[in-house]
């Protein structure tokens, strides 16, 4: 007879977690959204509730601050949208080869997230949250950037210039002049980066 109890309770249980996680994941989601469109500075609790459809103090009993908002935000579009894997970058050995598979690997995230990744960079000064979220991609894009400088002969002075061509041909802000404002394709933008490091080599070769 108790295990005939039980059972009903059991279910009810579960039923009521999965109903709570759906919750969370309707409330994340939307809060993702409007990250997204108007930018984590403008999105108010208020807006995630009615866009998620629930009440402001369902959205506090899941997640009781902006930070444990938008902690859970990056999570779930990471996970959606993870940035290129470095460690098969360094699978490459020449380096040539392994800065051509970066930038059309990194060229096609950008393409993917770039209305996400315009609005957090514009409201990270004003979102401490958002701060250590552009702060990570910054450490993100520098280890990418010593990966990439793996195996290349210069030193000193001429070192730092080709790493210099390196990051600046991994900026979101380079992807974007080259092909959202001058037009150019994604593998145009990666060749045309690739020849300015190869050029930045060539010229210091020639004057070290």
């Amino acid at each position: 007879m108790s295990h005939e109890i039980e059972k009903p309770r059991t279910y009810r249980k579960r039923r009521r977690a999965d109903k709570e996680a759906e919750t969370r994941l309707r409330i994340t989601e939307a809060a993702v959204k409007l990250h997204g469109t108007i930018g984590p500075a403008k999105t108010t609790v208020s807006g995630i509730a009615r866009e998620a459809g629930v009440q402001r103090a369902t959205v506090y009993r899941h997640f009781p601050d902006e930070a444990a908002i938008y902690q859970a935000c990056t999570s779930h579009y990471n996970a959606q949208h993870p940035p290129p894997d470095l460690e098969e970058w360094s699978g490459v050995a020449d380096p040539d080869e392994r800065l051509r598979l970066a930038l059309t690997e990194i060229y096609d995230f950008y393409a993917e997230t770039e209305q996400m990744l315009e609005s957090t960079g514009r409201d990270a000064d004003r979102v401490p949250a958002v701060r250590d979220a552009v702060a990570a991609m910054g450490a993100y894009l520098t280890e990418a950037t010593s990966i990439l400088m793996r195996g290349r002969k210069q030193r000193g002075r001429p070192r730092e210039r080709v790493a210099a061509a390196i990051g600046h041909a991994l900026a979101f802000s380079t992807w974007g002049s080259l092909v959202r404002e001058q037009g150019l394709g994604r593998d145009e933008a990666a060749d045309l980066m690739t020849s300015l490091v190869e050029t930045a080599h060539c010229s210091i070769s020639a004057t070290s």
